[in-house]
């Protein structure tokens, strides 16, 4: 079921970042359905360009693309999923969250604005520190994943088990959920390349904090609960904090 998430994130968000660029490189306009979810979503058509958000809404939208992408490569080869199940409120919760998350990013930016830049004097400071981050906090995910996907497999690579073991490794050593961790990293690091003062962004990466927050507390108290020589050093969700 969450591979239906990053399914619809990498269908949608692709088109937007599809636009976007277009209006960006090309001097086109955005579709008038795009210009419409920005009336009704309170953005005002006519403001002007404030120093760079074309540009970094779309490489927000491209690294929002390219984790949907990762993840939904992840689920299909990467994964093992248990035979538990989703709620259905979680469900659509999950599909709402990658539709909404990319219409904000775009909605930061105005419907009418060329800016007219060359490409290597939009690029800031800010930019490359947030996509060195994603960069970071993306490779350690996948590693805890794959940490995550060996406990029930064998060395062959063949699925033998689908119940739960103690994962150790990489992020493991200091979270209970560093998979959780990182996805928060990911999301700040976004906030990063919008420059830091985007403030809809940060009400985003706070959504992310509560909800995978209360996820690895779940997993944490799970853990604790079901092995009774759990690491007691580890924490849920934030090395030495959380």
């Amino acid at each position: 079921w969450f591979t239906h998430f990053y399914v619809a994130s990498v269908v949608w968000n692709g088109s937007l970042l599809y636009w976007l660029f277009r209006a960006e490189f090309l001097e086109e306009s955005l579709p008038s359905w795009i210009q419409g979810m920005h009336c009704a979503l309170g953005r005002d058509s006519q403001s002007k360009d404030m120093g760079n958000e074309y540009f970094s809404a779309l490489l927000v939208l491209l690294l929002l693309w390219l984790h949907s992408c990762r993840r939904l490569a992840e689920c299909l080869w990467t994964s093992v999923f248990s035979n538990g199940f989703i709620h259905i409120v979680q469900y659509y919760y999950g599909l709402g969250f990658y539709i909404a998350v990319g219409s904000t990013v775009l909605c930061q930016v105005p419907t009418n604005v060329r800016n007219g830049k060359q490409l290597s004097v939009q690029i800031r400071w800010y930019h490359i520190v947030g996509i060195t981050m994603y960069v970071w906090a993306s490779l350690h995910q996948h590693r805890c994943l794959v940490i995550l996907a060996k406990l029930r497999k064998n060395k062959s690579g063949k699925i033998v088990r689908l119940d739960y073991d103690v994962p150790f490794g990489d992020w493991f050593e200091s979270v209970s959920c560093p998979h959780y961790f990182a996805e928060l990293l990911i999301y700040v690091s976004m906030a990063i390349t919008l420059g830091f003062q985007n403030v809809t962004w940060w009400c985003v990466v706070m959504c992310v904090l509560f909800n995978q927050a209360l996820a690895a507390a779940l997993s944490h108290e799970f853990y604790q609960k079901n092995f009774h020589s759990y690491p007691k050093h580890r924490k849920a969700f934030i090395p030495h904090v959380f």
